[in-house]
Protein backbone atom coordinates (compact mmCIF):
# COMPACT_ATOMS: atom_id res chain seq x y z
CA UNK A 1 0.00 0.00 0.00
CA UNK A 2 1.24 3.52 -0.61
CA UNK A 3 1.43 6.17 1.91
CA UNK A 4 -1.91 8.11 1.66
CA UNK A 5 -4.46 9.50 3.95
CA UNK A 6 -6.86 6.14 5.05
CA UNK A 7 -9.77 6.25 7.05
CA UNK A 8 -8.94 3.99 9.96
CA UNK A 9 -11.90 1.85 11.95
CA UNK A 10 -11.49 0.28 15.10
CA UNK A 11 -14.31 -1.65 16.46
CA UNK A 12 -15.24 -4.59 18.67
CA UNK A 13 -14.33 -7.93 17.27
CA UNK A 14 -17.70 -9.65 15.73
CA UNK A 15 -18.74 -13.21 14.55
CA UNK A 16 -17.84 -12.25 10.96
CA UNK A 17 -14.40 -11.16 11.71
CA UNK A 18 -13.58 -14.57 13.41
CA UNK A 19 -12.08 -16.18 10.74
CA UNK A 20 -10.00 -13.28 9.69
CA UNK A 21 -8.84 -13.04 13.38
CA UNK A 22 -7.83 -16.87 13.76
CA UNK A 23 -6.17 -16.78 9.49
CA UNK A 24 -3.89 -13.53 10.43
CA UNK A 25 -2.73 -14.87 14.00
CA UNK A 26 -2.16 -18.19 12.19
CA UNK A 27 -0.12 -16.23 9.62
CA UNK A 28 2.33 -15.05 12.68
CA UNK A 29 2.44 -17.77 15.28
CA UNK A 30 6.21 -18.19 14.90
CA UNK A 31 5.97 -14.92 17.17
CA UNK A 32 2.27 -15.28 18.90
CA UNK A 33 0.45 -18.63 20.68
CA UNK A 34 -1.99 -20.20 18.79
CA UNK A 35 -5.65 -19.28 18.67
CA UNK A 36 -8.15 -21.55 17.76
CA UNK A 37 -11.69 -20.99 17.95
CA UNK A 38 -12.14 -21.94 21.80
CA UNK A 39 -9.28 -19.80 22.29
CA UNK A 40 -10.58 -16.95 20.76
CA UNK A 41 -13.59 -17.32 22.61
CA UNK A 42 -11.48 -16.90 25.45
CA UNK A 43 -10.52 -14.22 24.36
CA UNK A 44 -13.78 -12.63 23.97
CA UNK A 45 -14.44 -13.11 27.68
CA UNK A 46 -11.54 -11.87 29.64
CA UNK A 47 -10.39 -8.94 27.03
CA UNK A 48 -10.63 -5.30 27.80
CA UNK A 49 -9.94 -4.63 24.56
CA UNK A 50 -10.42 -7.41 21.42
CA UNK A 51 -10.79 -5.10 18.51
CA UNK A 52 -10.40 -5.16 14.79
CA UNK A 53 -8.58 -2.40 12.94
CA UNK A 54 -10.41 -1.59 9.35
CA UNK A 55 -8.53 0.70 6.80
CA UNK A 56 -10.36 1.82 4.06
CA UNK A 57 -13.29 -0.72 4.97
CA UNK A 58 -10.59 -3.72 4.68
CA UNK A 59 -9.61 -6.20 7.94
CA UNK A 60 -6.33 -4.61 8.12
CA UNK A 61 -5.42 -6.18 11.93
CA UNK A 62 -6.44 -7.00 15.45
CA UNK A 63 -5.98 -6.12 19.09
CA UNK A 64 -5.82 -8.40 22.18
CA UNK A 65 -5.27 -6.53 25.28
CA UNK A 66 -6.51 -7.33 29.11
CA UNK A 67 -6.52 -5.27 31.66
CA UNK A 68 -4.88 -6.39 35.42
CA UNK A 69 -6.84 -8.27 37.95
CA UNK A 70 -8.43 -10.90 35.50
CA UNK A 71 -8.79 -14.37 36.83
CA UNK A 72 -6.74 -16.31 34.52
CA UNK A 73 -8.36 -20.13 34.41
CA UNK A 74 -7.11 -21.48 30.75
CA UNK A 75 -4.54 -23.73 31.33
CA UNK A 76 -3.11 -22.72 27.89
CA UNK A 77 -2.79 -18.99 28.31
CA UNK A 78 -1.66 -16.61 31.11
CA UNK A 79 2.02 -16.71 32.06
CA UNK A 80 3.24 -13.46 30.59
CA UNK A 81 -0.13 -11.91 31.59
CA UNK A 82 0.87 -13.29 35.02
CA UNK A 83 4.47 -12.00 35.28
CA UNK A 84 2.90 -8.83 35.24
CA UNK A 85 -0.25 -9.29 37.74
CA UNK A 86 2.59 -10.77 40.16
CA UNK A 87 4.43 -6.84 39.69
CA UNK A 88 1.91 -4.21 38.57
CA UNK A 89 -1.12 -3.78 40.24
CA UNK A 90 -2.82 -1.94 37.94
CA UNK A 91 -1.93 -2.33 34.20
CA UNK A 92 -3.24 -3.07 30.77
CA UNK A 93 -1.66 -5.87 28.80
CA UNK A 94 -1.19 -5.38 25.45
CA UNK A 95 -1.51 -9.85 24.30
CA UNK A 96 -0.74 -9.05 20.51
CA UNK A 97 -1.34 -6.65 17.94
CA UNK A 98 -1.66 -8.63 14.33
CA UNK A 99 -1.39 -6.62 11.02
CA UNK A 100 -2.18 -8.47 8.21
CA UNK A 101 0.77 -8.12 5.42
CA UNK A 102 -0.62 -6.07 2.87
CA UNK A 103 -1.30 -3.29 5.96
CA UNK A 104 2.46 -3.56 7.08
CA UNK A 105 4.86 0.04 7.12
CA UNK A 106 1.80 2.25 6.75
CA UNK A 107 2.03 3.24 10.23
CA UNK A 108 -0.98 1.56 11.27
CA UNK A 109 1.26 -0.41 14.57
CA UNK A 110 1.85 3.09 16.26
CA UNK A 111 -1.68 4.03 15.51
CA UNK A 112 -3.18 0.93 17.58
CA UNK A 113 -0.55 1.50 20.32
CA UNK A 114 -2.11 5.46 20.37
CA UNK A 115 -5.46 3.57 20.58
CA UNK A 116 -4.33 1.63 23.37
CA UNK A 117 -2.61 4.28 25.60
CA UNK A 118 -5.53 6.73 25.22
CA UNK A 119 -7.89 3.73 26.55
CA UNK A 120 -5.40 2.71 29.49
CA UNK A 121 -5.73 7.00 30.61
CA UNK A 122 -9.82 6.79 29.84
CA UNK A 123 -9.81 3.54 32.46
CA UNK A 124 -7.17 5.27 34.88
CA UNK A 125 -4.31 2.31 34.20
CA UNK A 126 -0.70 3.73 34.58
CA UNK A 127 0.79 1.00 32.63
CA UNK A 128 0.83 -0.43 29.03
CA UNK A 129 2.33 -3.39 28.74
CA UNK A 130 3.76 -6.53 26.53
CA UNK A 131 6.84 -8.54 25.63
CA UNK A 132 8.87 -8.64 22.75
CA UNK A 133 10.45 -12.01 21.73
CA UNK A 134 14.73 -11.81 22.60
CA UNK A 135 15.08 -15.26 21.90
CA UNK A 136 14.55 -15.69 18.75
CA UNK A 137 14.90 -12.02 18.22
CA UNK A 138 12.42 -9.84 16.95
CA UNK A 139 14.61 -6.75 16.28
CA UNK A 140 11.33 -5.19 14.31
CA UNK A 141 9.50 -5.24 17.25
CA UNK A 142 12.26 -4.50 19.40
CA UNK A 143 13.10 -0.77 17.31
CA UNK A 144 9.23 -0.77 17.46
CA UNK A 145 8.75 -0.81 20.90
CA UNK A 146 11.71 1.13 22.00
CA UNK A 147 10.62 3.86 19.46
CA UNK A 148 7.05 4.12 21.16
CA UNK A 149 8.81 4.35 24.72
CA UNK A 150 8.25 0.49 26.25
CA UNK A 151 11.12 -0.65 28.49
CA UNK A 152 12.20 -3.90 29.29
CA UNK A 153 11.05 -4.43 33.11
CA UNK A 154 12.05 -8.01 33.12
CA UNK A 155 12.90 -11.41 31.31
CA UNK A 156 11.88 -14.57 30.93
CA UNK A 157 11.92 -17.91 29.53
CA UNK A 158 8.49 -19.47 28.03
CA UNK A 159 7.24 -21.97 25.88
CA UNK A 160 9.30 -25.06 27.81
CA UNK A 161 12.55 -22.82 27.65
CA UNK A 162 12.66 -22.48 23.85
CA UNK A 163 11.90 -18.91 23.54
CA UNK A 164 12.93 -15.75 26.04
CA UNK A 165 10.93 -12.89 25.98
CA UNK A 166 11.75 -9.11 27.11
CA UNK A 167 8.67 -7.71 29.21
CA UNK A 168 7.93 -4.45 28.72
CA UNK A 169 6.11 -0.98 30.14
CA UNK A 170 5.12 2.22 29.74
CA UNK A 171 3.54 4.79 32.29
CA UNK A 172 0.58 6.39 30.63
Amino acid sequence: MQNQDYKIEIADVMLTDHAFVLRVNEENVEMLSPMDEEMLAYFLEIAELFKVIKVDGERAAFIIAIKDGVPINNPNYGVNYTWFSERYPRFLYVDRIVIDEPFRRIGLGRKIYDYVEEHAREIGVPYVTCEVDTVPYNEASMKFHEALGYVEVGTQLIRGGTVEVSMRAKAI
